[in-house]
């Protein structure tokens, strides 16, 4: 019976956090409960309780995580200072005259956002507040201008530098180290946060031009679906832009610069994450004065911002770490590794069950809980079986992307609907992502199918 109990413990974890609970503190709670159960009924070592004050520690010193906060204050006041929108109007602009030109340049203003916030929830509300009525107004249907907006949205979970990827970057780091010294390698070799940057690039790319060109061939196809502005548009557009190489300047080459040397001063080993981070929120606030943005105001809400979220991630971090410990006090890793290994069809199966789990997770939990949750559990026990460590967090990251698009449950879903106007049928933001749920789930086949997707970047970084 007592073999059961981690299973028990982990489906209780699930029931308290679909009835609504705050995620910590079920986290916490419910970990320190059947604790103390297990303790009652000599079924736990009580040990495990005793590490989790090292681990705590251990959290709070990461130097890597700190470049958490510092991501958050970067993409926040490049948020609240309007550089979204200058980018937007801009871009705009430049795809006047192309057909689909409106919904190509969200779907590149999508991927700067997602570069620069990282944040999904942030971004699909940014997007569908400035993009959604213009979108409508312009005589797109719904349910593209829907679809088109939540999936650009969702870019943040792989497009790098993300708060996604610095997470998933340093669990799969702790795990590959950890499958290592499980086998007997006492000088392990690392898989760093940069590594990971690198290895999402090409498929996050590949990702943004598949939805580029699904946009345009619809706009192609179907031009009532996503029509071209009338030239009356385009010229009033224009002439609202007095020198249009100077708005492109100042619109465009400032965001996209900072994040261009935010990402290669980290892939090119020049500063750590942390450190290109620094850089990152230092060069947002300089953006910001320029743009005569910046004010007491506007610090104060970025700042309150960049506190809420960290907090719940470190809160978060805090209740995982216990979840963990205690999980495995009940022998649940060694289950879960006993599963794996002896699925029939080895590795291709175990990660398919894996990778199943991780997306229907995505329904109910954020990116965080899953990170620090599952992957800390699963992670050595895949890489133990030799699948590439920046492989797997890429592919992870990407079937997240997925899960919160995935009709009914999907959180970008409900993030758009919640700032959507009432002529955009809930049916409408369904219909419009399954498109893009198909582009990601064929993406993540042409992964599993050609892994130098993802590897052959940071091998050659390396």
């Amino acid at each position: 019976m007592t073999e059961l109990l981690p299973l028990l413990f982990f489906l209780v974890i699930c029931a308290a956090l679909m009835l609504g609970y705050p995620v910590a503190l079920t986290l916490t709670g419910v970990s320190l409960g059947f604790a103390g159960l297990g303790l009652l009924f000599g079924a736990f070592d009580v040990i495990y309780l005793e590490l989790i004050p090292n681990r705590l520690y251990g959290i709070l010193t990461n130097q890597n995580l700190l470049a958490v906060p510092l991501f958050v204050f970067m993409g926040t006041m490049l948020e609240k200072s309007r550089v979204a929108e200058d980018l937007l109007n801009n871009m705009a602009v430049v795809f006047a005259r192309v057909p689909g030109g409106l919904g190509l340049s969200i779907v590149l203003v999508g991927m700067l956002l997602a570069a620069s916030t990282g944040i999904v929830g942030a971004t699909v509300v940014t997007m569908g507040i400035l993009s959604l009525p213009t979108m409508l107004k312009a005589g797109y249907k719904p349910s593209l201008a829907a679809g088109t907006l939540c999936a650009t949205g969702t870019l943040g979970q792989i497009i790098p530098p993300s708060i996604c990827l610095v997470l998933l970057g340093e669990v799969i780091s702790n795990a590959y180290q950890q499958s290592q010294l499980n086998s007997g390698v006492f000088a392990p070799d690392t898989v760093s946060i940069g590594d990971l940057f690198a290895g999402a690039i090409v498929p996050g790319l590949l990702l943004v031009f598949c939805y580029g060109a699904y946009v345009l061939l619809t706009a192609l196809f179907k031009p009532a679906d996503a029509p071209s502005l009338k030239a009356a548009e385009v010229n009033a557009l224009r002439a609202q832009h007095k020198s249009l190489t100077l708005a492109l300047l100042k619109g465009l080459l400032p965001p996209v610069f900072l994040v261009v040397t935010v990402l290669g001063s980290i892939l090119l080993g020049i500063a750590t994450p942390t450190e290109a981070a620094s850089v990152g929120a230092v060069g947002a606030l300089f953006l910001a004065a320029a743009k005569r943005a910046l004010d007491l105001s506007v610090l104060h809400e970025v700042s309150l911002e960049t506190l809420r979220v960290t907090s719940m991630v470190y809160l978060i971090l805090v209740g995982a770490a216990v979840f963990s410990s205690v999980f495995r006090g009940f022998g649940g890793d060694t289950l879960i590794e006993e599963l794996l290994l002896n699925l029939p069809g080895g590795v291709v199966s175990a990660v398919l069950l894996v990778m199943l789990l991780i997306f229907l997770l995505g329904f109910i939990l954020d990116f965080i809980e899953i990170t620090f949750m599952v992957v800390p559990l699963v992670g050595p026990i895949l890489l133990a079986m030799g699948v590439d460590p920046v492989w797997l967090g890429v592919m992870i990251a990407i079937n997240l992307q997925t899960s919160f698009l995935t009709p009914p449950f999907g959180f970008s879903l409900f993030y758009l609907r919640s700032v959507a106007p009432p002529e955009v049928r809930t049916q409408d933001i369904y219909r419009g992502v399954i498109p893009f749920v198909a582009l990601q789930i064929a993406l993540m086949l042409l992964l599993a199918a050609w892994p130098q997707l993802a590897t052959w970047l940071p091998a050659q970084l390396n």
